[in-house]
């Protein structure tokens, strides 16, 4: 069960490192590329799937859509951005069962008011500690499985302040949270004086962000650091975005694809990728027979 193999690798003494994906295509190409979990991030799918940035736009049945279809292709373990849960204690709830259902091995709720935003954006709002706390105890209760986690994230830093972000971390802990986001840390000192408050209490989660207010620091500092996961959750789609405005432009420029062979596949390597002969192998088992 994906769930309880995503439990078992936050407890290994290696950092669990989890790039972000969107789509089925994307979890596909995580895991052949080796990693053992990854990271389904709500803004990605926003772009990806919207053409619109990370402000509240996602619903929660295209986010569980998207799960379904991840789990039509791939096992990998799989941690979910539940934004704030779609609503109050009992939207968080039927939010968990929904993602369960569809394959969710974590699941992850933040303290922001909706609409939200992306956590390294300015002009964030939050709701209660008491009301995140109710909404994590609701998370806990609604689970089927013990084995899905359930992730505790706080904007805090950017809207009170590092010791009410601490405050809150703490709050969200003792609630029955399994792992704990502090989103956006604006130091490795920060970064230091997390690590060391919650060390052996509960595993802490490091997000990177390509331009954003964190430290960018690598999975073997950030484990230095006391980090137990690391997620680098729109790095994909930021990569494939670059190449695919050089891609367009040389092919405007030039009127063919000429000097981007070398750096694509052709339709055989896709299909090879893609597993196309076996599919049709395995349709011929259901042909009617003459």
């Amino acid at each position: 069960m994906a769930a309880a193999s995503l439990k078992e690798l936050i407890q290994a003494p290696e950092i669990l490192f989890a790039p972000g994906g969107f789509d089925a295509l994307s979890a596909s190409l995580i895991e052949m590329a080796g990693f053992q979990a990854m990271y389904l991030s709500g803004a990605s799918i926003a772009y990806t799937r919207l053409g619109r940035p990370d402000i509240g736009l996602v619903s929660m049945n295209e986010v569980a859509q998207t799960i379904s279809l991840i789990r039509e292709r791939s096992a990998l373990p799989m941690i979910v951005d539940a934004d704030t849960g779609f609503g109050n204690a009992l939207n968080v709830q039927r939010t968990v069962r929904l993602f369960e259902r569809s394959g969710a091995s974590a699941i992850q709720l933040e303290d922001q008011q909706m609409p939200k935003r992306c956590g390294h954006l300015k002009g964030k709002s939050l709701v209660s500690s008491a009301e995140m706390v109710g909404k994590i105890k609701a998370a806990v209760d609604a689970r089927q499985s013990a084995d899905t986690l359930i992730i505790a994230r706080t904007d805090a830093i950017a809207v009170e302040g590092f010791e009410p972000a601490m405050n809150r971390a703490y709050e969200y802990y003792q609630a029955g949270a399994d792992v704990l986001f502090i989103e956006a840390p604006e130091s490795l000192a920060q970064m230091q004086h997390m690590n060391s408050q919650f060390q052996k209490k509960i595993p802490l989660l490091a997000n990177m962000v390509e331009g954003g207010s964190t430290p960018l620091q690598s999975a073997k500092d950030l484990q230095q650091l006391g980090y137990q996961m690391v997620i680098f959750p729109g790095a994909m789609v930021r990569a494939y975005t670059f190449m695919a405005q050089q891609f367009l432009a040389d092919m405007k420029t030039h009127g063919n694809t000429a000097s981007w062979r070398d750096r694509m596949l052709d339709l055989t390597s896709l299909n090879q990728l893609l597993g196309t002969n076996a599919l049709l192998e395995l349709g011929k088992n259901y042909e009617a027979t003459p």
